[in-house]
């Protein structure tokens, strides 16, 4: 049976199974008249449905393999994928194959089996309807054409979108934002509605919102020319027809198969704004059938859209507080605005798409719609609502002798508050001094002080709770200096309860609470959170910027943090340098500006911009040095971040002062297990390994990753470092096997949200190691998604995206194929990298890894031209004396080859040289070791022989 077939039997099953016997009957009499053949095959349905309890177990109708045409040709485009098929066609992700431009489209064709003369003239319409069609919310028709073997197709602009409802739900847009995006849809309807055209199909999946937040209207396949080529006016769709609409978002005389206008878009478009707004459609049905779906349009009422959401969803849970609240602002205008659109009879329905959208927009500034009764007291609301800042700047004269006493009163008792909060600060000092005196020997546990202190203050304050908060934030700070993240977070979870009891609390102290709650969210890896709690405080910020600087300085400081790790680099930026704006200029914090220098040098380095984040981390160390001799915390996190920075940029020696220092100020300030330490101890590992010392760097990564689990937990970005270092240190060993496991944990951790700038580097590890163990398909596939993060996040250009290139090329050329692998090279030898030592070093391991390519290409002699040069690099910059040592040793292979004697003794020096400098081993040195295995004068002459 073909597809035509069954979508006429489907519907019309549905509609017999739900009638009475008689009914039946009937209907199939009425059907018998139009089509006897079809009336025949029902009945013959019916039957089997009483006969065998599989009925319908098994479809009558497959659809072909999505992507059978795949890779096929239709007229000048490849079909790449299926992105989707309607009523009458399929539609596919095609590219332009002949040549004349690059250009993706979605292309839309009749699909297979629908031939029939009046769905071909139905995708003709379509092509005369786009054609004349010219909105910026409309999909583009670019082409349409006859393919030789007859296939009709148009290709419209690809639009990379998801649909409105969908999009509206996963970002959790607010009511305002999603009625303006329906304001877009009835802009580009009512376009249509002028040139004489009715979509008749509008629905989600027709309505894509891309990713600048644009719709984009599709499919006008089924759509009706209001024009003089059409069917007459009172013409009626047969009964048997197969429906080319979709059923859930159909007007009532559509599915009486009536004459259609525009007022039947203003229904659909109805039904659609119904479920933008709720999430839900309109109708609640007893049964899932389109029968009970037609006989819902036809004969139910829809609901209040307030109503439906009020009821709930049936579960346990009940009405949720947001739920409630948007109930709230549906009931009154927007419910009427949604019955209007929804009534059964046209001529109650809104008269026309610009009706429906004026009301919409009404609502949205506050006036009156037109679609309730302009009673006085509804228009006077209306126009308080609007204008609610001026009626109430009118009865600021009326009330300026109440507010001045009110002032005058308020003033006091804020007065008498700071002293209870003074008092209770002091009362607690008091009490920890008294208690640490009380323990022998002046030896006493800091943590369990705190937390008697914390008792007996929230014991004794019980019924102060401005005071109590003030108390239980001093406390959440010192937890975070000390390394108790969720403790920390406990605390000021609490201090925010006490603060949602007080109805007037000081700017300062909700500044202070709300800054330090995002600070400690951020330590436990939860930037996300922490954006979403601080960013709702930027207004208050800015009122306060003049009164309180310094505590909003420390504000934008902790909020670019966390849009920093969450990958929002050009905000994170604007919140640094407001910071710096104000400790810099406007209080003159020389140890605050030198925290504000250090985040935009983290950002430098985080754009890959290596010499500007070294010039403003030493700036700012030498602000904080010339300010103070004593150990501080910002100079253990800015030696932290120059010794990383300098380690990356090849001056080990440099890192290794920087980060000795830290770690002696950190264990002092510290203690040898809090998160700042262990980050800088294995940082120092991490260096030993880049330095050869492979045992020390072994023991010092095992302790910092037992002790980084125990104190930040299994998924913490930090936990996540340490994996990926255990991974270079399992690479460096020849473990292969280990060094996969490690990466792959690594990167798990990194996929999460608030980790996804770590992602790219964990990807390209993994991938060399999967390389290692010969899992190259693997290999390549975790590159290539390294790459497109990579890329993503700062450009093709970007000198780690080539790498993973070069890295992708070398896999190719050793697995595949060595003359594809130097295409890909040649290319990347062509860029133009950026300027600076780094882009020299790029250039350097792509010539190496071009040369080495040469010799599976069997070319020696154009191999030893490319090799030579770098043979002579700088032997003080360890990344490229590496390859200086591998380009050595791939030169001495091409000397076994033709002198075995000669490329052995060069191999033998090598090996030396190397193991000087490398006595633990590692890559370079097993490298060499496989070489000289493989360079044996006896199995040499034996292969010249065997020649």
């Amino acid at each position: 049976m073909d597809a035509v077939r069954w979508r006429q039997l489907s519907s019309l099953l549905d509609q017999l199974l739900e009638m009475p016997h008689d009914q039946r009957s009937a209907r199939l009499a009425q059907l018998r008249a139009a089509d006897a053949t079809l009336a025949d095959d029902l009945e013959r349905l019916l039957a089997h449905e009483h006969e065998s309890q599989d009925f319908m177990a098994q479809p009558l109708w497959t659809a072909a393999p999505e992507e059978s045409r795949a890779g096929t040709h239709v007229g000048p485009y490849q079909l790449l994928r299926q992105l989707g098929e309607g009523g009458m066609g399929e539609v596919w992700l095609a590219e332009r194959a002949d040549g004349l431009y690059q250009r993706q489209v979605a292309l839309k064709l009749l699909r297979s089996g629908y031939a029939d003369p009046g769905l071909r003239q139905r995708f003709s319409r379509e092509r005369e309807i786009l054609a004349r069609l010219q909105h910026p919310h409309l999909a583009q028709l670019l082409d349409a054409g006859v393919d030789l073997q007859g296939q009709p197709y148009l290709a419209l602009a690809y639009v990379e979108g998801e649909p409105i409802t969908d999009y509206c739900q996963r970002l959790q847009l607010p009511l305002e934002r999603r009625l303006q995006l329906m304001l877009q849809v009835c802009a580009v309807v009512s376009h249509a509605h002028a040139n004489l055209i009715v979509h008749r199909d509008l629905k989600p999946s027709n309505i894509l919102v891309t990713a600048e937040g644009e719709v984009k209207l599709l499919d006008f396949g089924i759509a009706k020319l209001l024009a003089g080529d059409e069917l007459p006016a009172n013409a009626a769709h047969p009964p048997t027809e197969a429906r080319a609409f979709t059923l859930h978002y159909a007007a009532p005389e559509q599915v009486r198969g009536e004459p259609v206008t525009t007022l039947t878009d203003v229904y659909s478009l109805g039904v659609v704004l119904f479920e933008v707004i709720t999430g839900r459609k309109p109708y609640r049905l007893r049964r899932h059938s389109d029968a009970e779906w037609e006989r819902s349009i036809l004969e139910v009422d829809a609901p209040r859209a307030s109503s439906m959401l009020l009821r709930g969803d049936g579960s346990d849970t009940g009405v949720m507080p947001a739920t409630r609240r948007l109930a709230r602002r549906l009931r009154g205008d927007l419910d009427t605005v949604l019955l209007k659109a929804l009534q059964k009879d046209p001529a109650e329905r809104y008269a026309s798409v610009e009706a429906l959208a004026q009301d919409l927009q009404r609502f949205l500034d506050g006036r009156p719609i037109q679609a309730r009764p302009q009673r006085s007291l509804y228009r006077l609301r209306k126009y308080l609502g609007r204008h609610r800042w001026g009626v109430a700047l009118a009865l600021v004269a009326v009330l300026a002798l109440v507010a001045l006493a009110a002032l005058a009163l308020w003033q006091m008792q804020q007065a008498r508050r700071e002293i209870a909060r003074a008092q209770a600060m002091q009362d607690f000092t008091i009490g920890l001094f008294d208690r640490a005196a009380s323990v022998r020997h002046g030896s006493f546990d800091v943590r369990q002080l705190l937390a008697t202190g914390q008792q007996r203050g929230e014991a004794e304050l019980a019924d102060q709770p401005l005071p109590l908060a003030d108390l239980e934030g001093v406390i959440g700070r010192l937890r975070i200096g000390m390394g108790d993240y969720a403790l920390a977070l406990e605390t000021l979870d609490r201090q925010r309860a006490l603060l949602e009891r007080v109805k007037d609390v000081p700017p300062g102290l909700q500044l202070e609470a709300v800054t330090q709650r995002g600070r400690a969210l951020r330590m436990l890896g939860r930037s996300r959170e922490c954006v979403a709690h601080l960013l709702p405080m930027q207004t208050l910020a800015e009122e306060q910027r003049q009164a309180l600087p310094s505590l909003v300085a420390e504000f934008h400081a902790q909020l670019g943090r966390c849009q920093q790790l969450l990958g929002y680099r050009d905000e994170a930026r604007d919140a640094f340098q407001l910071a710096l704006t104000l400790r810099r200029d406007g209080i003159h914090d020389a140890t605050g500006t030198a925290e504000s220098l250090a985040d935009l040098a983290a950002l430098d380095y985080d754009d890959g911009n290596a010499p500007a984040a070294l010039a403003g981390y030493r700036q700012a160390l030498q602000l904080l040095q010339n300010r103070s001799t004593d150990r501080h915390p910002q100079l253990v996190t800015l030696r932290r971040h120059l010794g990383e920075t300098l380690a990356a940029q090849g001056d080990l020696d440099g890192a290794e002062q920087a980060l000795r220092a830290a770690w002696a100020d950190a264990v002092a300030l510290y203690g040898a297990d809090h998160p700042e330490t262990l980050s800088i101890r294995r940082l120092r590992a991490t260096l030993a390994l880049q330095q050869g010392e492979l045992a020390e760097a072994g023991q010092a990564l095992q302790d910092v990753h037992r002790l980084t689990r125990k104190a930040l937990g299994e998924r913490h970005r930090d936990t996540g470092l340490t994996w990926h270092a255990l991974g270079r240190l399992a690479l460096e060993r020849g473990d292969s096997a280990g060094a996969v496991d490690a990466f792959a944990r690594a990167v798990a951790i990194w996929r999460q949200p608030d980790c996804i700038g770590l992602l790219p580097q964990g990807l390209y590890d993994y991938g060399s190691a999967l390389a290692e163990t010969g899992r190259w398909q693997d290999a390549l596939a975790a590159l290539h998604e390294g790459r497109q993060w990579q890329a993503a996040q700062r450009g093709d250009d970007d000198p780690d995206v080539q790498r993973a290139d070069r890295r992708m090329a070398e896999i190719i050329g050793e697995h595949v194929d060595p003359w594809q692998a130097g295409d890909r090279l040649a290319t990347l030898m062509r860029q133009s990298a950026r300027g600076g030592p780094d882009a020299r070093l790029q250039q350097q391991a792509v010539q190496l890894a071009w040369g080495r390519n040469l010799v599976r290409m069997d070319q020696p002699v154009e191999a030893q031209r490319v090799l030579q040069p770098l043979t002579l690099g700088d032997a003080t910059d360890p990344r490229s004396l590496q390859l200086r040592w591998l380009a050595r040793a791939t030169l001495a292979q091409l000397d076994c080859a033709l002198a075995p004697v000669r490329g052995r003794q060069a191999l033998l020096r090598l090996q030396g040289e190397v193991r000087q400098q490398r006595p633990q081993g590692g890559y370079v040195p097993r490298q060499i070791d496989q070489a000289l295995q493989a360079c044996q004068p006896e199995r040499q002459s034996r292969a010249t022989a065997a020649n």
